[in-house]
């Protein structure tokens, strides 16, 4: 989808009000007459509140894509928390399996560490490779737990279920984006308000010409900017995995 990638986003909306804008220029010169003082007037009033109304728009979406990368880095630090915590419940669990779960988990966190760092087939392999892992590692601590059903086996067992769970927290987050439809509702009103723009313009100066570039380019700037913070793996702005890579190093010292 174009709204994955940000540069895609820049370039179309971009094109499509230059576009806009000529179309209205190209209404202006077919009037039969000049537009008068009061008709001005008018149409400046509702250029203005369309500008205001779509300034307002840009800055709810924006909010929300901020608020979807907050929940993003907050579920990584989750995540990074829960197999951490597990990494030490182990050695709470009887048997002597404990270093095998170990070094499994070990292996769990290092695919983490890439699902937030791969995309396309690399990242299908990881997904089938964390597949595998978290079946092992349940399996793992349920046959102990059922053999021997302590409450420091069911401690173990909790906590190997938030570390399942937090990877499914994490993978919704990264599916929940800003509807396709509030781009195309939010790309109709610009759209729209450079059309005015364009047919409520006077002459063809430099000027004028400058202005024709300039509010179609800082609304695409603007529509980037938004794009490519809710975008998850393709944008320049990303949730860079510190807390699993700093744990990570933390259980290299201790193997």
């Amino acid at each position: 989808m174009m709204w994955d990638s940000p540069i895609e986003v820049f370039v179309v909306f971009l094109i499509l009000m230059l576009l806009a804008v000529q179309i209205g220029v190209f209404f202006r010169k077919r009037r039969p007459a000049p537009i008068e003082a009061e008709q001005r007037d008018d149409l400046n009033l509702i250029l203005g509140a369309s500008l205001t109304l779509l300034g307002l728009i840009i800055g709810f979406t924006f909010s929300m894509a901020v608020s979807r990368y907050d929940q993003r880095k907050n579920l990584e630090e989750e995540e990074a928390n829960a197999i951490g915590t597990e990494y030490l419940r182990l050695e709470l669990l009887p048997g002597d399996n404990t270093p095998n779960l170990k070094e499994q988990l070990r292996k769990y966190l290092e695919e983490r560490i890439l699902f937030y760092t791969l995309n396309g087939e690399d990242l299908a392999l990881v997904n089938q490779r964390t597949d595998k892992l978290q079946a092992d590692l349940w399996a793992g601590v349920r046959g102990p737990a059922m053999a021997q059903p302590t409450p420091m086996a069911a401690l173990v067992v909790s906590g190997m279920n938030d570390v399942l769970n937090s990877s499914g927290y994490t993978q919704a987050a990264w599916w929940n984006r800003i509807p396709a439809a509030a781009w195309i509702m939010m790309g109709a009103i610009a759209v729209f308000c450079n059309v005015l723009l364009g047919y409520g313009a006077r002459g063809q100066s430099k000027m004028a010409g400058v202005l024709f570039t300039t509010l179609p380019l800082i609304v695409s700037i603007s529509f980037f900017l938004i794009a490519d913070i809710d975008s998850p793996r393709r944008g320049v702005i990303r949730v860079v995995p510190r807390n699993l890579l700093s744990l990570a190093d933390s259980l290299a010292t201790t193997k």
